[in-house]
């Protein structure tokens, strides 16, 4: 598959589920390609499509050391998104390459993730959270924060000062991520 094919597919109108996991299945015989569907996701922010960013999201769960080379552009373009259909998707890889990093201490990811992208996922989860946004983005958000808080001292307090301000107001879902989240940092001692 070349990059110009790859493109012609994300743009034929909305993919279902089957077609997704088509081109999920047929990317992992084409990793170099990884870097490409990362810019489309940044691309397809600015529109009223998500196609890529599906994709990307299923093809990390899929082959989760793809995104690796990546880190730098996936990381430094996150800051830039706008589309809750595109963002919710980067969160949930933010909570994968985190959960790699911090909690499966997977030493691939732990040497290839440098201190300032894992910032970069710290301060767009942060911005997520307490952002105007869905459910699913700041749960997923909340989870990376709880496992970057690991590695940078003041991101648990800080987790758990939003968390409190936030629980009250919160859906269900929203309160029972931030009451499991609470319950695990007040354990860590914070």
């Amino acid at each position: 598959m070349t990059e110009q094919q790859l493109h012609v597919r994300l743009n034929e109108g909305r993919l279902s589920k089957e077609k997704i996991d088509g081109l999920v299945n047929e990317l992992t015989h084409w990793p170099e390609l990884t870097g490409s569907l990362i810019q489309f996701v940044f691309e397809e922010d600015k529109s009223d499509s998500f196609n890529a960013s599906w994709v990307l999201d299923h093809l990390i769960r899929k082959k989760l050391v793809y995104i690796l080379p990546h880190m730098e552009l996936f990381t430094q373009g996150l800051q830039t998104m706008t589309s809750e259909s595109c963002i919710r998707p980067m969160a949930h890889i933010c909570e994968m390459v985190t959960e790699a990093y911090f909690i499966k201490k997977d030493e691939t990811f732990k040497q290839n993730t440098t201190s300032e992208q894992l910032e970069r996922i710290m301060t767009i989860c942060f911005d997520w959270l307490i952002g105007n946004h869905k459910v699913a983005t700041k749960v997923f958000a909340m989870t990376s924060l709880y496992y970057l808080g690991f590695q940078f001292d003041w991101v648990h307090p800080e987790l758990k000062m939003v968390l409190e301000d936030t629980i009250a107001e919160g859906t269900s879902g929203y309160k029972n991520r931030a009451k499991k989240t609470l319950d695990k940092l007040i354990i860590l001692g914070h």
